[in-house]
């Protein structure tokens, strides 16, 4: 148990670093927070800082989601925990995206968890080869439902939202379907402001600025 708390802390402690702040800062010498949506994620990174940063933020984000699950999941696994290998990578991909969300850097005020979620999937994909076309599909949908309506914030939430349906559909492991919930709930509540907005036709196009 001692092996699972410790890699659910440093998987936390790695999602928890905010790229978009720390590019920010360095690069720009300015506060992320106090531009644009005051999100510290890669599309207000991308919107106030230019497109160097804002895809350098989205890579880091989903290599926050990658390394718990692979690398930490395989050192785990290595360790002969009496726990599934599923349920440990699953347990450490959950605990980056609560970092990435509620950063302990940034007084618990994160990013929205699209980048990494993808991050995440991209690990579970890696090690597990079935769910490559879950993954495949939820990007699918997301670039689909991003170039009809030009919405990033309308497009993350439909993926998520689709994404425990694949899993459903596809009758992955139980504990797959469980985590693709409980990452979509994330992301839907993190969205509450622009769902409010895409309900009201104020969502702004391209880019949003919540």
């Amino acid at each position: 148990m001692l092996w699972i708390i410790s890699g659910v802390i440093i998987s936390y402690l790695i999602g928890s670093v905010p790229s978009a702040y720390i590019l920010g800062k360095i690069l720009k010498g300015k506060d992320l927070r106090q531009f644009g949506s005051h999100n510290v994620g890669a599309t207000n990174a991308f919107r106030v800082f230019g497109k160097g940063i804002g895809i350098t933020v989205l890579f880091i984000d989903i290599i926050k989601g990658i390394t718990p699950v692979v690398i930490i999941g395989d050192y785990l696994i290595s360790k002969n925990i009496p726990i599934s290998n599923e349920i440990i990578r699953v347990i450490l991909g959950v605990a980056s995206a609560c970092g990435h969300n509620w950063t302990v850097f940034l007084n618990f005020k994160g990013g929205k968890g699209v980048a990494v979620t993808f991050g995440v999937l991209i690990g579970l994909a890696i090690k597990y080869p079935a769910l490559r076309i879950i993954f495949g599909y939820v990007l699918g949908v997301w670039i689909i439902s991003f170039l009809i309506l030009r919405m990033v914030s309308f497009a993350s939430i439909l993926s998520s939202l689709t994404l425990p349906v694949f899993m459903f559909l596809f009758k992955e492991k139980q504990e797959f379907i469980i985590m693709s919930i409980i990452l979509s709930v994330f992301i839907v509540l993190r969205h509450q402001s622009n769902i409010k907005r895409i309900l009201k036709g104020q969502e702004p196009r391209l880019f949003s600025k919540h």
